[in-house]
C-alpha cells in the first residue's frame, strides 16, 4: 500500500473517531445526565399515608428500587425492571406491614434509579437520592374544657380547648359554612381561646375543632352547643319615586359604580349590591383579625354606646325591594339602628384600639374599635370622628357623633358588633346576664379546671 493511501485510511479511521465522538456526546442515546428523583415530603412520615416518589430521565428510566432504613434493618418497599423505559415514573409507596410495630423516630428511604441510556459504556447512569423522615403515628392531644350552652342564629357564643403535639402544625375551627375561626393562646401554653359566631344568613351550624401535625396526623373534636334557631324579620319595602330621586340620585354622584348610570332602579341596584358588597368586604377584612398574644381573661362591659336611645331599625331585618310590586333587590340588616338627639355623642362603654375611621360607601364616617380576642364594634353614618386609626379609646369616651352619612335618611348610629369578621347580634353583647353566662362564666370554669391540671 502506497505512503498516500496509508495516509488517506488514517485520516479516513481518525474521521470515523471524531464523527463517533460527536455522535455519542449528541445522540439522545448517550445522554449523560442522571435521573432526578423528587418526593412529596415535608420531612414527616405517619407510616399511614403513601410517599409520593416521582423519578424522571430524558433517556427513560429502566429500573428503580425503594429502600426503607431503620437502625436496624432495611427493606426493599419497591423494586422494578422496566420493559420499555419509562420517561416519567410517579410510584405511590406503602409503608410496610411492620409499620405498626416500628419505634424508629427517624428512618432514612433510599432511592436508587437506573436509566436507559447508553452511556458509561452501556451502563447508563444511576442515581441514588436519601430521604431521611421523622416518623410520627400519634395524632394531637386535643380536648375541650369549656364552652358557652348554646348558639342563637345570628349570635355568639365561646370555646376553649388545648391541643398538644410535638410537630403541630396549625389548628382551628372550621364551621359547616366555610368559616375558620382562629383561636389565641389563653391562660397556660397549650390552651386556646375563641369566639364564635352563627351568620344570620346561614341556615344551620356546626363547629369542629380541627388539628394537624407535619405528618399529617389529625384530631377532630365537635363542640357541643345546643343550636338555637331564632326568626328574624322580613320586611317588604316598595321604593317610591321620591327615595329614588332623592336619595339615590345623591348618592349616584358619589360612588364609581353608578357613574354614567342614569336609571333610577339600576342606580338602586347598584348601590345595594355592589357598593354594599364592596363596603361589607372592607369590613369583614379589617374585623377578621385575630392577635397571636397570650391573654389570661377577657373582661367586656355590657354595650350602650348612644345614651337614652331608641331602637330603629333592628339587627338581621331581611329587606326585600320591589317597585311597583316588581321585585328589585335585597339585604340584610347587620347591625342595630339607634337614635337619639342630632349629633349625639357616642360614648361606647368599652376601650379599644381604633382600627378604622374613614368614610365606607354607604355606611358613612365609620370607626371600628377592636377590644380583643377578634371581637369588635362598628359605628356607622356619623356626622364626625373623633379618634383615628391607631388611638386606644377608653371607657366612656366620646368617638364620634351621630349623623346621616352614607345611606341613611335620618340621624341615627348604625350600631354593628362583629366576631372575626362576622356581623352578630348586638342585644346579646348588650346584655349582662347572658354576657355572665357565656362569656365569664365559661373562662371562669376553664381557669379552674387548667389548674387543676
Amino acid at each position: 500500500m502506497s505512503k498516500r493511501n496509508s495516509s488517506l485510511g488514517i485520516k479516513l479511521i481518525l474521521a470515523l473517531m471524531v464523527v463517533a465522538g460527536i455522535y455519542v456526546y449528541t445522540s439522545s442515546m448517550f445522554e449523560r445526565e442522571s435521573p432526578i428523583i423528587t418526593m412529596q415530603t415535608n420531612g414527616y412520615w405517619n407510616l399511614k399515608k403513601p410517599l409520593s416518589i416521582e423519578i424522571d430521565d430524558t433517556s427513560g428510566v429502566k429500573s428503580y428500587s425503594v429502600i426503607l432504613k431503620t437502625k436496624d434493618e432495611q427493606n426493599t418497599l419497591y423494586h422494578e425492571k422496566l420493559i420499555v423505559p419509562k420517561k416519567q415514573v410517579q410510584l405511590e409507596v406503602e409503608p410496610p406491614r411492620s409499620a405498626y410495630g416500628m419505634k424508629d423516630r427517624s428512618i432514612k428511604v433510599i432511592v436508587e434509579a437506573n436509566d436507559a441510556s447508553k452511556w458509561s459504556f452501556f451502563k447508563g447512569n444511576k442515581a441514588i437520592k436519601e430521604f431521611e423522615l421523622k416518623v410520627d403515628k400519634k395524632r394531637p392531644e386535643l380536648s375541650i374544657i369549656s364552652n358557652s350552652y348554646k348558639i342563637n342564629k345570628g349570635g355568639s357564643a365561646l370555646v376553649i380547648f388545648k391541643v398538644n403535639d410535638e410537630n403541630l402544625k396549625d389548628f382551628y375551627i372550621e364551621t359547616s359554612f366555610n368559616k375558620k375561626f382562629i383561636p389565641q393562646p389563653f391562660y397556660k401554653e397549650g390552651y386556646y381561646i375563641s369566639l364564635l359566631a352563627w351568620p344570620v344568613t346561614e341556615q344551620s351550624f356546626k363547629a369542629t375543632i380541627v388539628a394537624r401535625d407535619f405528618a399529617s396526623n389529625e384530631s377532630k373534636s365537635y363542640i357541643p352547643l345546643y343550636i338555637k334557631d331564632k326568626k328574624y324579620r322580613v320586611s317588604n319595602i316598595n321604593l317610591s319615586d321620591n327615595f329614588l330621586k332623592g336619595k339615590i340620585a345623591e348618592l349616584a354622584e358619589e360612588y364609581v359604580e353608578t357613574q354614567g348610570v342614569s336609571d333610577p332602579i339600576a342606580q338602586f341596584k347598584l348601590i345595594n349590591e355592589d357598593v354594599r358588597f364592596k363596603n361589607e368586604k372592607l369590613i369583614k377584612e379589617i374585623t377578621s383579625k385575630v392577635s397571636k398574644e397570650m391573654i389570661s381573661d377577657f373582661k367586656i362591659n355590657e354595650m350602650y354606646p348612644l345614651k337614652n336611645a331608641q331602637v330603629v331599625a333592628s339587627f338581621g331585618d331581611h329587606r326585600k325591594y320591589s317597585y311597583k310590586n316588581e321585585y328589585i333587590s335585597e339585604s340584610y340588616h347587620l347591625g342595630l339602628d339607634m337614635a337619639s338627639n342630632a349629633h349625639a355623642e357616642i360614648k361606647p362603654q368599652n376601650g379599644g384600639d381604633v382600627v378604622f375611621a374613614d368614610y365606607n360607601g354607604i355606611y358613612g364616617h365609620m370607626p371600628i374599635i377592636s377590644h380583643g380576642l377578634g371581637l369588635y364594634t362598628l359605628y356607622g353614618h356619623c356626622s364626625s370622628v373623633k379618634v383615628g386609626v391607631g388611638d386606644i379609646t377608653k371607657v366612656k369616651q366620646n368617638i364620634a357623633n351621630t349623623g346621616k352619612s352614607g345611606y341613611a335618611m335620618g340621624d341615627h348610629l348604625h350600631f354593628g358588633v362583629l366576631v372575626q369578621g362576622i356581623e352578630v347580634r348586638p342585644a346579646e353583647w348588650m346584655d349582662k346576664e347572658w354576657m355572665k353566662l357565656n362569656i365569664q362564666d365559661v373562662i371562669k370554669t376553664a381557669k379552674s379546671v387548667i389548674d387543676r391540671s
